[in-house]
């Protein structure tokens, strides 16, 4: 859980980041900031800032906004209400992001998991997005990604997200954020 406080000044954060990347938002949109600490606590290891654009029945697109060595940690997007779970395209749009899916893990990674949350991360092999780089991930497959030494705006595309159902490996993790009065 975060403080109030601790939000607004993530917000802030946030807005000075993507002005920097030439990156615009609405009023609406910058008030709908979302600052996910995953119930850890720990926003500057373990988080993700993210705005969304839409979210429909078919589609959803957002922004990730993340700060230097920020973790999203390892979870998947699994079937749910009958449809085969969220498939989704990360397109780099400024600084560097290391995405970590299945295969041959990644000799000399450029990213490791948060010190003490490790035997929550299983996959190892190593995609770089760099601005203008983007891939794309099929339902149900399991992915962390953290960014790198300058932080990192990743742009979502993906099919209806529904964050409530994803899955994550560490049991701790609580997807939805809870801002305490």
């Amino acid at each position: 859980m975060i403080t109030k406080e601790q939000y607004e000044e993530t917000r802030q954060k946030v807005l000075r980041m993507l002005e920097k990347a030439g990156i615009v938002l609405s009023e609406e949109e910058k008030n709908r900031i979302e600052v996910a600490d995953f119930g850890l606590g720990d926003l500057e290891h373990t988080a993700l800032q993210l705005v969304t654009y839409v979210n429909t029945e078919r589609v959803c697109a957002k922004e990730l906004i993340m700060f230097p060595g920020q973790t999203c940690p390892e979870h998947m997007h699994p079937p749910v209400y009958g449809e085969p779970g969220k498939e989704e395209t990360f397109r780099c749009r400024w600084g560097e992001m290391y995405l970590y899916v299945p295969g041959e893990p990644t000799q000399n990674p450029k990213a490791f998991p948060p010190e003490g949350d490790e035997k929550y991360y299983t996959v190892f092999h190593e995609i770089i997005l760099r601005p203008g780089d983007q891939y794309t991930l099929k339902p149900n497959t399991p992915h962390w990604f953290q960014a790198g030494p300058e932080g990192a705006i990743v742009s979502e595309f993906s099919t209806t997200s529904r964050d409530e159902t994803d899955i994550f490996t560490d049991p701790r993790i609580d997807r939805i954020p809870k801002v305490a009065e």
